[in-house]
């Protein structure tokens, strides 16, 4: 009789194999870790019509809805005038863009650099030098496109974006930032929120000012529409650009308008500018510019100088200012405030950001206020002598603080008068500067429409046993199982064919 060990030994070794093949399989299941992919990293150069500023954006590399969810880490102003000035000389333009580029070099992790797509638009200022110079404006551009080619990032372009995109992509940073597109529900995930109104956005540069808000009859064919579609949803948004409408432009366009109505060509006052408040320009400054060409006059001399003489006179400051605006270009219909431009009208709560922010921040208002308010703060400012107004600004620049008047001014009519905003719905605008560590500029809009075309990647699985081993174990533990298995069947055979001898073996027997 063979032993019943063997077999007793088979079957434990079949039925822990299976139980550890059983128990390995559910434990790779359920104790795997999905871990996120990492960041990725975009950078953006807003090159503005008076400076350079270098954002640092990241997002999580899965993307939510096609649309990442892009914060702000790092900003970092290039210090010298904006790109557009580079124009007789753009080799010059590459060494301000060291010092900012090197610091963001230390914010991103060496081994995404190559990955790390950095894009660089351009607004008004480069705008107004294609329509006055395209040589030169390309010239500008191919310095840039060289510069970059020698840096660690992966360049997508400099290019110069159009008024229309420059609004509509402000408002997306401001609807983004104040959480109009994306809210965490209490599961933290991210999700549309429930009946929320979009906010118009208003953004004065230094060459031009844009309106964008979703008008109340977003489904109205305007000539200005764009459509955008972020995290799944299409958003109609009526966008136009003011060009020579920024607060640098209209300013030289006042001054070219003071000296084309005043008697000498060179002392001219500026009831604008602080009482006592001295300065020496030259013709090229203010006349120079494609902006005051209708104002040039016909003795025009680049580098003659003019003396502006600051009265400060409030009055006499609105009252120029008016004349930077044709009003009667639109012949008194309700949806054409100025410069014959159509405009449905406003609705809803708008954010008013850069060139307003630091105009409303110099006469001591915040976030949003009465119409009231505003107009008593501006003639109370404007009032001041240039001496008392150091001591009244929290930073002190003479080249903005001798502005700051003007730039009031230039405020109400063109959001009162030019907007069709009044004292009912002017409270409705609030003046911020950024949201959180977040600042609210194109740039940020910009970032968030390109994450669209940047593929997401897929979320990693982290398993208890590396794939290896697991299969190694799976094929160990099924061979033993396997091998266990023949092995009894083999016993049982064996088995078998002894009872089937033992009585033959008996029969012959002798007696």
């Amino acid at each position: 009789m063979l032993t019943r060990t063997p077999s007793v030994v088979a079957q434990v070794f079949l039925l822990l194999s299976i139980i550890l093949v059983i128990a390995i399989a559910v434990i790779q299941i359920n104790q795997q870790q999905i871990l996120s992919p990492g960041l990725k990293y975009g950078i953006v150069f807003d090159a503005g019509s008076s400076r350079t500023t270098v954002y640092v954006y990241e997002w999580p590399a899965e993307k939510e809805n096609d649309t990442g969810v892009v914060s702000q880490t790092f900003k970092c102003n290039v210090k010298g005038p904006g790109i557009s000035s580079y124009e007789s000389n753009p080799g010059a333009l590459a060494k301000p863009f060291d010092d900012c580029l090197n610091r963001v070099k230390e914010r991103i992790p060496v081994h995404l650099h190559k990955n790390t797509s950095v894009y660089l638009g351009a607004t008004a200022g480069m705008r107004l030098l294609r329509l006055q110079n395209e040589t030169a404006a390309n010239e500008v551009l191919a310095s840039i496109q060289n510069y970059f080619r020698a840096q660690p990032f992966e360049f997508r372009g400099a290019q110069i974006i159009t008024g229309p995109e420059e609004g509509v992509y402000g408002w997306i940073t401001a609807n983004y930032l104040m959480g109009n597109f994306l809210e965490r529900n209490l599961w933290r995930t991210w999700v549309r929120p429930y009946r929320k109104e979009t906010m118009g956005a208003l953004d004065l540069g230094g060459a031009s000012t844009q309106i964008s808000f979703i008008p109340e009859d977003s489904q109205e064919n305007f000539n200005s529409s764009l459509q955008v579609k972020l995290y799944g949803y299409n958003y109609n948004v009526y966008t136009h650009s003011f060009q020579c409408y920024g607060r640098d432009e209209a300013e030289k366009r006042l001054l070219a308008l003071l000296l084309q109505k005043s008697n000498t060509s060179s002392n001219v006052d500026n009831p604008c500018y602080p009482q006592n408040y001295n300065t020496t320009l030259t013709m090229k400054y203010f006349s120079g510019s494609l902006c005051t060409q209708s104002l040039r006059p016909a003795n025009y001399y680049p580098n003659q100088l003019v003396n502006f003489h600051g009265t400060g006179d409030p009055g006499l400051c609105q009252e120029m200012v008016s004349l930077l605006f044709n009003f009667t270009a639109c012949r008194g219909r309700e949806d054409c405030p100025f410069n014959g431009i159509h405009q449905p009208k406003v609705k809803g709560n708008f954010v008013a950001f850069s060139g307003f922010y630091y105009t409303i921040n110099a006469l001591n208002l915040s976030g949003h206020f009465s119409l009231a308010d505003f107009n008593s703060s501006m003639w109370f400012f404007c009032s001041q002598s240039w001496a008392q107004l150091q001591f009244m600004l929290p930073k002190f620049e003479e080249l903005y603080a001798r502005s700051y008047c003007f730039s009031a001014n230039f405020i109400y009519y063109l959001l009162v008068n030019g907007y069709n905003f009044d004292a009912e719905t002017w409270p409705q605008i609030h003046f911020q500067k950024e949201v959180g560590n977040s600042s609210i500029a194109w740039s940020l809009g910009y970032m968030l429409s390109l994450t669209n075309m940047i593929p997401a990647e897929s979320k990693l699985i982290q398993l208890p046993l590396k794939p290896s081993l697991f299969a190694g174990l799976l094929v160990f533990l099924t061979a033993t199982a396997l091998l266990c298995l023949l092995f009894l069947v083999y016993l049982c055979i064996v088995s078998r064919n002894q009872k089937n001898i033992s009585p033959v073996e008996h029969v012959f027997i002798p007696e």
